[in-house]
């Protein structure tokens, strides 16, 4: 069973290899990249004064690996921020990748909460009355968290560190696309908005698609960005990341024994 792989094609490889493992066959179709912002004066100058805030909030591996990869460049001439500082500050992570992208620096994570959405961590962030909390964050990234922290009585710093963009077409995978394919897997909204204006780019109906996929999607919040540009989502992960996703296509597959 041919399995479409969404996500951008440096975060597929793992997603597929998993896949694989448990005879899928995973099809490449990245429909989205990540590229960090050209100005990063605004990142620069919070780092630098990173002990005025009582929380720093990473909503995603892309934000790990860009501010990181800042700490670093900065490390090599004047840096803002000497990771060491991180010490003095709480550090909270959405999601099992994100922590572990935050531990492979060396940075054990304060808190994550157990369900893997921005709003989810606002208890876990305690009293936030007139303090400050850093999201470094994708440009289209929701609103749902910094208007918590505002309602709780904090300021939300919210910093853009990297654009989300469409991804340029995969022509193997779009020919695969075009023969037919069993499952379509959907990470994100931004990945529900660019398969479906790539899929009209090139001829095809995302809604009436050959071999009549199945649609899986990682978490409620990408369920609902499909809902609406009128998918009908067959599965969605209830541990949200791409292992539960990969639990609940497995689920799906009509040689799994159900009890």
């Amino acid at each position: 069973m041919k399995v479409l792989i969404t996500r951008p094609a440096k975060q597929a490889a793992e997603f597929a290899e998993k896949l694989s493992a448990i005879g899928f066959e995973p099809v490449y179709f990245p429909v989205i990249e990540i590229h960090p912002v050209d100005d990063f004066s605004e990142l620069d100058k919070a780092l630098a004064e990173i002990e005025r805030y009582a929380w720093l909030v990473f909503t995603s591996v892309n934000a790990v690996d860009v501010v990181f990869d800042r700490i670093v460049v900065g490390a090599k001439h004047a840096s803002p921020l000497q990771l060491q500082q991180l010490d003095h500050i709480k550090v909270a992570a959405i999601g099992p990748k994100t922590a572990e992208a935050l531990r492979l620096r060396g940075l054990e994570p304060f808190f994550m909460p157990e369900e893997f959405v921005g709003e989810a961590i606002l208890p876990g962030l305690g009293d936030l009355h007139g303090k400050w909390v850093l999201l470094p964050r994708a440009e289209i990234a929701r609103q749902a968290l910094p208007e918590a922290i505002v309602s709780a009585g904090g300021v939300a710093h919210e910093i853009i560190v990297y654009h989300t963009l469409p991804a340029e077409v995969n022509a193997e995978g779009l020919a695969v696309l075009k023969a037919g394919v069993d499952w379509i897997t959907f990470t994100s909204p931004s990945t529900v908005q660019n398969f479906s204006e790539i899929c009209r780019q090139n001829g095809l109906n995302p809604l009436d698609l050959p071999g009549q996929p199945k649609i899986a999607c990682i978490g409620p919040i990408t369920e609902k960005a499909a809902w609406k540009e009128g998918f009908t989502v067959d599965m969605t992960a209830t541990e949200y990341t791409t292992d539960g996703l990969i639990e609940v296509i497995r689920k799906g597959r009509p040689d799994v024994e159900r009890a």
